[in-house]
């Protein structure tokens, strides 16, 4: 046997609780009858009363409210064996990890902004599939296809712009490694998100892109960042921070490029969202994931127990009808 509702054991302590201040009451009573009169005289006095009675009502009383508490716990036993079927998508996050993401025009940085959405997407995902894929001059699979979001989330946060060795930002290799995550996974249950400030330097992101298309993969981008952009604040040797200067000794500024992750979306069929300090974006997206046709990603047999709260709810009701028949004076 075991009980659905554990929790409600603590309820047990109310019952005991109730069973003192039973006792009390009726010893408090009793006292308070000894200072009018007499026992002997009481005896007299209340010739027609069932003292004893009393006290079985009460009792009684009593296990009405242990079997109740019982009942709300929900014992079970016996089981029976029933496949249970999970449904959802497969869907692979891009996050770019290249040294623009340092920007501080969204608020801590772009990366860590960009880790703190996914953190709040992934609460909303229920037996979907997820991978994470961090790019910038190149790309690979940090986290595979998974329904472990416990592990998914340690991968997230190990992320950081020296995950990718290779600088740089190459968009097309983000889109080129989920091509490969999903060689084995059917069509229409694909999707793949991209958050990037869209600075793209090297590579043919529309290429694959239409690469995408064809395989049945949409992908979803979401550009972080402003348009006016802000200078890079990147660590130096010294263990403080500095800006961001390039080979002749220029500062680099970062701004978002929208036009690229626009026909990068258009290209597969998918949606471009621009991600702000207070709306990343993520529920527009999720929105048209849910519309999206689901595959069974999985099939379990799990035990299925029987529900046996109706057999101390009914006890209680017995006991219950008991106590209100018994009479405490005699007929007459």
């Amino acid at each position: 046997m075991k009980f659905a509702d554990f929790q409600n054991i603590h309820f047990f302590w109310l019952v005991i609780l109730i069973a003192i201040f039973w006792v009390w009451a009726y010893r408090y009573k009793q006292r308070r009858l000894e200072k009018f009169a007499e026992r002997k005289l009481l005896t007299e006095l209340a010739a027609s009363f069932y003292p004893q009675r009393e006290i079985l009502k009460r009792i009684l009383i009593g296990f009405v409210m242990v079997f109740s508490i019982l009942a709300l716990m929900r014992p079970q036993w016996g089981y029976e064996w029933q496949e249970l079927k999970h449904q959802g998508l497969d869907i692979l996050v891009a996050i770019d990890t290249s040294k623009s993401m340092l920007t501080e025009d969204v608020k801590p940085n772009r990366l860590k902004r960009s880790k703190l959405a996914v953190q709040d997407l992934l609460k909303k995902l229920s037996g979907d599939r997820i991978g994470l894929i961090a790019f910038a001059g190149t790309a690979f699979s940090v986290c595979p296809l998974t329904v472990d979001y416990g592990g998914f989330s340690l991968s997230l946060a190990d992320i950081n712009t020296q995950t990718v060795p290779e600088g740089g930002t190459d968009v097309g290799s983000a889109i080129a490694q989920a091509l490969k995550g999903y060689e084995k996974v059917p069509n229409k249950y694909k999707a793949v998100i991209i958050i990037t400030d869209g600075e793209n330097l090297e590579g043919d992101p529309l290429k694959k892109a239409k690469e995408a298309k064809e395989k049945g993969i949409k992908i979803f981008c979401v550009g972080i960042g402003t348009k006016e952009g802000e200078l890079i604040r990147v660590p130096n040797d010294q263990g403080g921070q500095e800006f961001l200067k390039d080979k002749n000794g220029n500062f680099v500024k970062s701004r978002l490029n929208e036009d690229l992750l626009q026909q990068i979306a258009l290209t597969t069929d998918g949606v471009y969202v621009r991600a702000s300090g207070a709306e990343f974006g993520f529920d527009v997206i999720y929105e048209r994931l849910s519309q999206m046709e689901k595959r069974e990603i999985k099939s379990t047999m799990e035990k299925r127990y029987h529900e046996r709260f109706q057999w101390p709810l009914g006890v209680a009701l017995l006991f219950l009808m008991a106590e209100t028949l018994i009479p405490t004076r005699r007929k007459g």
